[in-house]
């Protein structure tokens, strides 16, 4: 080798050339290694990764360590504790997470905002608060047949309606309507106990002052801090401290600080009326943030048509089901009610956690609740929890995770 390179006028050194037989010799010794190696698993488990599932774990295993029943305002709290005794995911005031469960044959999913103060979660504990619905399955479910000591599913916090500094003014209005002061009660906890730091002002709808929920904790925290502010109105009767009507802009005005970031969460009905205060009140769009919105449990298309029924086959993985689906329900709702283990978080478009592929077949999505990306509407690509039949369909839906038995 030497009297070639010296043919071709190359010199290299002693130490260069030793590199050059290293690296020739290189398959050899890592052969030489693997041969000589131990048989024992290889450990793939790095603390950065350990450290990573704790924080953001996909599923938390929980126990319903508590219900709280809610008199007058037709609601219960949930107080859920880690099974392992472990701290539960830490969330920013504000934020959801998704429960599953499996009721009959049925494997569903509900996302419910986090009522409670981020600073549980180090006692490996969090705070949902569901509110009756007629004819709801899963409501009544929850309500009527959950006790002490059932376990549940319940994925990591979720959603981004929480106050960022870098986004949101210092103060923030918020508006709630029925259970939509969940979350706004998490971030009063929050602020109370030096978690977050910014002012709120919450503007809250009840029907009657019996029916407000929530009203002797919101109490204690508005003692505890001037940073939060209350004020309830009441739309079917006037009482003495209390406003009396709905939230208006110059009910806002009266109330609310010059500057500030207008958050909303409530029924539909809330959203609809909201629209007409903030084109009063003049605020840009990138100072209104509002909660996910349900997709409608009857139809896009309209209750003026006939129900109609469609078959489904759903191909997930290696295995294959049939389904029946609803024109008046979504795709989703079908894969529940089949048994169909199906991917499933904020039921509102928006999260993509339950993207899915149309292999034939016709849809119809909500339009407030299309938030796919261009490219999955020209592939066929779906949400399916926002998604509606329009004829018998082939799809393709990822794997979900195993719900806990009724």
């Amino acid at each position: 080798m030497k009297e070639k390179l010296q043919k071709l006028k190359v010199r290299i050194s002693s130490f260069k050339f030793k590199d050059m037989l290293l690296f020739k010799n290189l398959p050899l010794r890592r052969d030489k290694a693997i041969d000589e190696a131990p048989e024992d698993e290889i450990n793939t488990s790095f603390p950065i990764n350990n450290n990573a599932r704790i924080i953001h774990p996909a599923v938390q295993q929980m126990v319903i360590s508590e219900i709280k029943r809610h008199e007058g305002s037709g609601a219960i709290s949930l107080l859920l504790s880690k099974e392992d005794g472990t701290a539960s995911a830490w969330f920013r005031a504000g934020q959801y997470v998704s429960v599953k469960l499996r009721i009959g044959e049925s494997c569903v999913t509900r996302p419910y905002s986090i009522s409670s103060s981020p600073s549980l979660t180090k006692d490996g504990k969090l705070c949902i608060t569901v509110k009756e619905k007629t004819g709801g399955f899963v409501s009544d479910y929850i309500m009527n047949r959950l006790k002490e000591g059932d376990k549940v599913l319940v994925s990591g916090p979720e959603g981004q309606f929480y106050h960022d500094s870098l986004r949101d003014s210092q103060n923030v209005v918020a508006v709630a309507g029925g259970s939509g002061i969940t979350p706004f009660l998490s971030m009063a906890y929050a602020i109370r106990d030096g978690l977050e730091d910014f002012n709120l002002t919450i503007f809250y709808g009840s029907r009657t002052e019996g029916s407000i929920l929530f009203r002797h904790e919101l109490a204690t925290i508005t003692e505890a801090t001037d940073k939060v502010r209350v004020v309830h109105v009441l739309s079917d009767e006037a009482k003495d401290g209390l406003e009396h009507g709905f939230i208006t802009a110059d009910l806002i005005r009266k109330h609310a600080p010059e500057d500030y970031s207008l958050f909303i969460c409530g029924p539909d009905a809330l959203y609809r009326h909201m629209e007409d205060v903030i084109s009063e009140l003049g605020l840009p769009r990138r100072k209104v943030r509002r909660e996910i919105i349900g997709v409608s449990g009857t139809t896009v298309s309209g209750p003026e048509e006939a129900e109609v029924f469609h078959h489904l086959t759903v191909i997930q993985g290696p295995e294959t089901f049939n389904a029946e689906a609803s024109s008046r329900e979504t795709l989703l709702v079908a894969f529940e009610r089949a048994g169909i283990k199906a991917p499933a978080k904020c039921r509102s478009g928006e999260c993509g956690w339950c993207r899915s592929k149309v292999i034939s077949g016709t849809y119809v999505v909500s339009g407030q609740n299309d938030f796919r990306r261009r490219k999955d509407r020209d592939t066929g690509h779906i949400h399916p929890c926002v998604t509606f039949p329009a004829s018998d369909m082939v799809l393709e839906i990822p794997r979900g995770e195993t719900v806990a038995d009724s």
